[in-house]
């Protein structure tokens, strides 16, 4: 196994087209079918740079920016943002296209934490990450900082940590309504 690989060698990248088998009731692709193949495509990546099989720990937020329409052609592609010792955050960028006037539309992206694991279901080690650019700094640096905030917001408001009186000021200009008993 490598001790470091590029993020150029594990991309992948894939096309399909949306069949009205793919949509919803309100004529448009299924987020869900979107998500399906965004989770396809970054376990391929992932798979690739580790060489190993590959399982979803977790997805940062998806953004639903714009309507995929059936006949279009989707496009996603998958690259190794950053490396931990057994995990790895997977960028997906998800395009549309219209085949007849061939406009292109960004629709969404996403982040997949991706483990690598053993036959026998155990954590494995992988190869790092070699960053050959300022964008694969930045990618890397902003994979970074989303790990530690999710980090500490999970810590903040874990039941045993969480104290209620220092959050009911912040809720009164929401729409809720709090009756404690």
């Amino acid at each position: 196994m490598h001790k470091f690989k590029s993020a150029k060698e594990s991309n992948v990248s894939i096309t399909e087209l949306m069949l009205p088998s793919h949509s919803n009731f309100g004529g448009k692709v299924h987020g869900g079918h979107i998500l399906n193949l965004m989770d396809q495509i970054a376990f391929a990546c992932a798979s690739k740079h580790s060489q190993c099989y590959c399982v979803t720990a977790s997805v940062n937020r998806v953004d639903f920016l714009s309507p995929v329409e059936v006949g279009e052609l989707i496009t996603l592609k998958a690259s190794i943002n950053y490396t931990g010792r057994t995990s790895m955050v997977v960028g997906v960028r998800v395009e549309s296209e219209n085949i007849t006037t061939g406009k292109k539309r960004h629709c969404n992206s996403s982040y997949f934490t991706m483990v690598a694991k053993d036959t026998n279901g155990k954590n494995i080690p992988i190869p790092g990450l070699l960053v050959e650019s300022e964008q694969g700094i930045r990618r890397y640096s902003r994979s970074k900082y989303r790990k530690e905030s999710a980090f500490d917001r999970d810590n903040k408001f874990d039941a045993s940590n969480f104290k209620a009186e220092e959050h009911i000021q912040l809720l009164k200009t929401e729409n809720v309504k709090i009756e404690l008993k």
